[in-house]
């Protein structure tokens, strides 16, 4: 762990300069660039002082972040293959964040899962054939390279009329599939 860089980017995120963390840690402005650039390294009482002037502690200062995955490949899709349509959730365990990608394969002349009303929203992108979005006595057609945005007040689903694959990129926030 570089202690230096990890300092400074603290007192840098609390909108500190050196002379201001010098006041409050009762140390020298030049000690404290010395540990920021690693020419010096703290005692553990000293760190605990400056960590304190932050408004960090020695535990939140050491502890890892688990580092969370940016890239997903095919290998880390799940499938759900239904007589009418497929699902592919191409991000894992995407229910426990803000929103919740899909890859929807409708069948031709089928229709998705029936979304019932939530306080949310929904952006599509038609990869590939067209869908009917079909919402309460409303039908809106999306054809290939086209978007949709929506609120999820009330209850919908897509319809493919084509007579091949339509393929959706379906985002929901809150997760909803």
């Amino acid at each position: 762990m570089d202690i230096g860089k990890k300092l400074k980017e603290l007192r840098l995120q609390n909108d500190l300069t050196l002379g201001d963390l010098a006041s409050r840690s009762e140390l020298t402005k030049g000690f404290l660039s010395q540990v920021e650039r690693n020419l010096t390294t703290p005692s553990i009482a000293t760190l605990e002082d400056i960590l304190e002037a932050l408004g960090s502690s020695l535990s939140e200062f050491f502890r890892e972040e688990e580092e969370r995955q940016v890239v997903f490949s095919t290998a880390d899709f799940f499938v759900d293959e239904q007589e009418d349509y497929q699902i592919e959730w191409v991000i894992p365990n995407a229910q426990k964040n803000q929103m919740e990608p899909i890859v929807l394969t409708l069948h031709p002349h089928r229709r998705s899962q029936e979304l019932q009303a939530f306080q949310g929203e929904e952006f599509g992108y038609v990869m590939k054939g067209a869908v009917t979005i079909v919402k309460g006595s409303k039908k809106y057609k999306v054809r290939t390279g086209e978007t949709f945005y929506m609120d999820g007040r009330t209850s919908h689903y897509l319809y493919n009329h084509g007579s091949s694959d339509a393929k959706v990129l379906w985002i929901t926030t809150p997760p909803m599939f």
